[in-house]
């Protein structure tokens, strides 16, 4: 027979196992609970996450639609543009316009921090090449600072926006241009064979903006070759998260300097996805190449 001892103990461990019993029941109740309350927010989150790629989609459509695909017929010049879309971030921008004074055009390459801010950016954009000031060729920083002015009391702390902005007169084949962040814009020399960066003039356009605008001015010669592209292009990523970067883009531009302005831009987009080796684009890509024909004359300047 066990002593009183031994009972007690054993009273004891069947009461601690009805606790841990009572216990268990309770945690599995919870745990139930829980799982019908995640499955509830999985099933919000999965409605919550096709809206919104609905909504990026809609948005890209548009942003798409926006994005010219014929431009003016402009003697002296030839134009290759390719925009591809990124399914995570978007925002480019870019036109070619010709001014009042037919012997003048423009040119805007342009991209913003995300879809969020697309529309006001665009907005803007549209509003800026549409502009009288613009068709009458005001010096592109002063349509920059019309820009900074309309934008940048709207800009959230996160938001950021790029933009160059040339004119070119094929008076004397001088391109004037102005530029606010992240656009990488180069010039090719072909007589010089030579490949000149053309220097950002201030920061992105972004809350509490005070970067200082101003132009430059280079001049143009036959075979030359202006590219522009989009931040897009430097930070696309390859799968061990290395960055296409300044120095891969200049051997692509090298490497296709002599080509065909269609040729240039295409070997642009190849060694591009190339090293991407099938990933999505990070943002959107954007690449203008401009190419100077072979008969220029330069006509005197007026005094």
């Amino acid at each position: 027979m066990p002593d009183q001892e031994t009972k007690q103990l054993v009273q004891r461990l069947e009461g601690r196992v009805r606790e841990l019993e009572a216990e268990l029941a309770e945690r599995t109740h919870d745990l139930a609970r829980f799982r019908e309350e995640l499955a509830k927010a999985n099933t919000q989150l999965e409605k919550f996450i096709e809206q919104i790629g609905q909504e990026l989609k809609v948005a890209g459509l548009i942003q798409k639609t926006l994005v010219p695909t014929e431009f003016p017929n402009i003697p002296g010049f030839e134009f290759s543009t390719k925009f591809a879309p990124s399914p995570i971030s978007g925002g480019d921008y870019f036109d070619i316009f010709e001014h009042e004074d037919r012997f003048r055009f423009g040119i805007v390459v342009a991209n913003s921090s995300g879809y969020s801010m697309s529309a006001l950016f665009l907005s803007v954009l549209l509003k800026m090449t549409g502009q009288l000031e613009a068709r009458k060729g005001a010096a592109p920083e002063k349509i920059l600072e019309m820009m900074a002015r309309e934008l940048v009391p709207h800009v959230q702390a996160s938001d950021r926006a790029n933009v160059f902005y040339g004119i070119v007169d094929r008076r004397g084949f001088d391109l004037t241009y102005s530029c606010a962040g992240r656009v990488k814009a180069l010039l090719f020399s072909y007589g010089a064979n030579k490949l000149q960066r053309l220097e950002t003039m201030t920061e992105p356009f972004q809350a509490d903006f005070k970067g200082e605008l101003k132009s430059g001015t280079v001049s143009l010669n036959p075979r030359d070759r202006l590219i522009l592209c989009t931040e897009g292009v430097l930070r696309a990523a390859n799968p061990k998260g290395e960055l296409f970067g300044e120095e891969r883009l200049y051997k692509a531009i090298l490497g296709a300097a002599k080509s065909g302005v269609h040729e240039l831009r295409n070997e642009i987009f190849y060694q591009l996805e190339a090293f991407c080796q099938g990933r999505d684009f990070p943002q959107d890509v954007t690449v203008v190449v401009t190419e100077v024909k072979d008969r220029v004359i330069k006509l005197a300047k007026n005094p």
